[in-house]
């Protein structure tokens, strides 16, 4: 999708459809106003006659409206004066979008200058139109049949009008929130595809391809190189799959040479049966989102090259199987992590955090200025958190600040959890330095109590996204989350 400003009335703007704000009981903006008195109260009268109220995320389409340029005019609630807080914005654009796109409108030209959000400036507000255009227009259909495929056209373009000349921060912002977007996306195609074209190895290649295409650079370590670096914990969980792990490490060097990179570390279980410890079969389709952390790791390496971000990032994406077989992973099986900790395994559909331990560790050779894990880890941080808030644990509290600080900014919130030493007692074991799980209760904090025994040497924290990184039901699908979160800290460091 195309996005850009121009300095444009409603009335004579040529466009497929001039989207306009009016506000509860049926006060129009002056962008609606100017409308209406062009079409000599064509706009009253249709809301006069209609159930539209105002309130954000209401529309109302108008078709073949005479004395204006444009076939069509949607008219969007913008609640009271158009003074919004995050949340109203982002479904009274959700809205706008939603109702374009269903009505199969190839571009819209959206004159929106007088919503405004507290605390929030118009290049917040272009940077989040953006975002959300390109996610409204998502749609996963490269494994239907080409019957099934462009049902209706895609919304293609989208323009803000504005009544003087644009600012090329706007355009900038515009910029930004398509990167964002775009990234996004491609998190959600790879936790949208099935575990059967999503192996490790298709990650693999997808890596190369974008490092290719956008100048980053790009490593594999196969099952021989990781058996060099005595990656223990890892390959156990590798070894009842007929799909050789890898270690794919994403390189952005858009910062000085001697910076210090942040790392992103993303678990890319591309399924998961729970290996031996075997998952119920409800459901176990949803386990090809195991890798929506490796997901993420992508979507944010593409949104930063795409921007050209000025820092050094690192992704690094430990993918695998987790499968029931003969060479499988026992439970009681004792392992040897890269770190030299030696591991338990009480259970093995506790794998996410025995890939991630020994990344952490492979991560300390870049001497990072922080580390973040991002993983589908546990079913207890959905029954702490819902589908709302990806959980935050970290010992730093100026790093878990930076975070929500970020998350609160794009609206893809978290919610910091504990991850303190008193939990560490759940972890231990007769038999070796720490098991891999803790029991039932605080299952969330002892799984990142248990990483946190691997990421000593560096600013360390873990989002733990199992209950934000798909839906279910009828709109089952990934989200991308925490794409927009990672690129907005990562852009916060640099500054922008």
């Amino acid at each position: 999708m195309d996005f850009s400003t121009k300095k444009a009335q409603p009335e004579t703007v040529k466009t497929a459809c001039v989207v306009v704000p009016a506000f509860r009981n049926g006060k129009l903006s002056e962008a609606a106003k100017r409308l209406d008195r062009h079409t000599r109260g064509q706009l009253t009268r249709a809301l006069k006659n209609s159930e539209f109220n105002g309130a954000p995320g209401t529309t109302l389409m108008l078709f073949d409206v005479t004395g204006i340029d444009a076939p069509r005019v949607l008219v969007i609630g913008a609640g009271k004066n158009g003074e919004l807080d995050v949340a109203d914005f982002r479904k009274a654009i959700q809205g706008v979008l939603r109702r374009l796109c269903n009505a199969g409108i190839g571009d819209a030209t959206l004159f929106v200058s007088e919503i405004k959000v507290s605390d929030r400036d118009e290049q917040w507000l272009a940077t989040q139109i953006a975002t959300l255009g390109i996610e409204a227009a998502y749609r996963f259909e490269v494994m239907k049949s080409e019957a099934d495929k462009n049902k209706s056209k895609p919304l293609r373009r989208l323009i803000l009008g504005t009544g003087s000349t644009p600012h090329r921060r706007q355009q900038a912002a515009l910029a930004r929130g398509r990167a964002i977007g775009q990234g996004l996306n491609l998190a959600r195609d790879l936790g949208n595809l099935p575990p059967n074209v999503c192996t490790p190895d298709y990650l693999a290649r997808r890596a190369r391809e974008m490092g290719r295409l956008n100048r980053l650079r790009v490593n594999v370590l196969d099952v021989a190189d990781m058996e060099k670096l005595k990656m223990g914990a890892l390959l156990a969980v590798a070894r009842g799959s007929r799909q050789p792990a890898k270690l794919i490490s994403i390189e952005h060097r858009g910062g000085p040479a001697k910076q210090k990179p942040v790392v992103l570390v993303g678990k890319g279980v591309t399924f998961d049966t729970g290996g031996i410890s075997l998952k119920p079969s409800g459901e176990m389709d949803e386990m090809k989102y195991d890798m929506s952390g490796a997901g993420s790791v992508f979507g944010t390496m593409y949104a930063v090259s795409a921007m050209k971000l000025p820092l050094n990032v690192i992704g690094l994406i430990p993918a695998t199987e987790n499968m029931p077989d003969g060479q499988a992973t026992r439970p009681g099986d004792i392992v040897t992590s890269m770190s030299r900790q030696t591991i338990e395994i009480l259970n093995t559909d506790a794998e996410g955090r025995l890939i991630l331990c020994d990344a952490l560790t492979y991560a300390e050779r870049y001497d990072p200025a922080a580390v973040i894990d991002i993983a589908t880890l546990t079913g207890a941080c959905v029954i702490a958190l819902g589908k709302v808030a990806t959980g935050l644990f970290s010992p730093d509290d100026k790093l878990a600040e930076e975070i929500l600080d970020a998350g609160e900014n794009t609206w893809d919130r978290a919610w910091r959890m504990p991850v303190w030493d008193d939990y560490q007692e759940q972890l231990k074991s007769n038999f070796a330095d720490v098991a891999n799980i803790g029991g039932r209760p605080a299952g969330s904090v002892t799984a990142a109590c248990f990483l946190a025994r691997f990421a000593k040497k560096f600013r360390w924290a873990h989002l733990d996204i199992a209950g934000t990184a798909w839906k279910s039901g009828k709109d089952k699908g990934s989200t991308g989350r925490p794409v927009p979160l990672l690129t907005q800290f990562l852009m916060n460091r640099a500054g922008w």
